[in-house]
């Protein structure tokens, strides 16, 4: 495995400094997020890609994504292309920054756990952004979910999802869950698989998601105050639709984003 062992913490000198320029340009990006979703995206939110071109609204989230990544240290680089709108985008999770890392190369309607809908002022701005909230272990809400997704991809708008179920630790890529897959085929739109990788130096830092226990808050500031990292954004071959095998989708989806994320990049392109 491609990776950078994960050293005993160390104190950071430079993290300070850091936070003394990324914190106010960070408050002042949030302001900016605020005035998009409640000027842009209240009276744009429906528009989707026509003849493969990007609604305005959705390149303003790219361009808002790309920039809080740059606050943060991370450089965008992407490989491969994505698929024009719709397309199920399957990626893997190790972080909450994934979210904004996949938004930055295109602007898609999430599936996301339904407290997130409670949390202060995000909730408001990912509702904003067309996420689709689910309560994880209720087989009623997952219905209801698959519902929406069928319904915005049939509309014409791309849907991410993270078919893991739930952030891994490590460079460990867990289980995909199958039944998500339905969507795409109820919708008859492609799946593509999408690897998200974190390298500095051009070695995998399997350290960037979330620790073992480390809170959303603990992630964040560190994060916030972490020296700088290329954010890859690796979009793969599409998987062939399977109706009679959503397994097999689940299984191929997940065999190739794990090799993309033992390799580096090739041809990359920084967004």
């Amino acid at each position: 495995m491609n990776t950078a062992a994960i050293p005993a913490p160390r104190r950071d000198r430079l993290q300070p400094l850091r936070y003394l320029w990324r914190v106010p340009l960070l408050l002042l990006h949030i302001v900016l997020a605020i005035m998009l979703a409640a000027f842009l995206m209240s009276w744009n939110r429906n528009r989707v890609m026509q003849d493969g071109r990007e609604p305005f609204a959705h390149r303003m989230i790219r361009w808002w994504a790309t920039a809080l990544m740059r606050i943060f240290g991370l450089r965008a680089v992407r490989v491969g292309q994505p698929l024009a709108d719709p397309v199920l985008f399957v990626a893997n999770h190790t972080s909450w920054i994934d979210i904004v890392l996949l938004h930055s190369q295109r602007a898609a309607c999430f599936v996301a756990k339904a407290e997130i809908a409670h949390w202060p002022l995000v909730g408001w701005l990912a509702a904003s952004g067309g996420t689709i909230f689910h309560r994880r272990g209720s087989n009623h809400s997952l219905a209801a979910v698959m519902q929406v997704m069928v319904e915005r991809l049939r509309a014409g708008r791309s849907v991410a999802v993270f078919p893991e179920g739930g952030t891994g630790h490590h460079g460990v890529l867990k289980v995909f869950h199958a039944r998500i897959f339905q969507a795409a085929l109820d919708a008859d739109v492609p799946v593509q698989p999408v690897a998200l990788r974190f390298a500095r130096d051009g070695r995998r830092q399997v350290d960037a998601g979330f620790r073992e226990n480390e809170s959303f808050m603990g992630n964040f500031l560190r994060l916030l105050g972490g020296p700088p990292m290329d954010a890859e954004v690796h979009f793969l071959q599409p998987v062939p639709a399977s109706p009679d095998a959503r397994r097999r989708m689940a299984e191929l989806s997940r065999e190739r984003i794990a090799a993309a994320l033992e390799n580096a990049p090739q041809e990359p392109r920084t967004a």
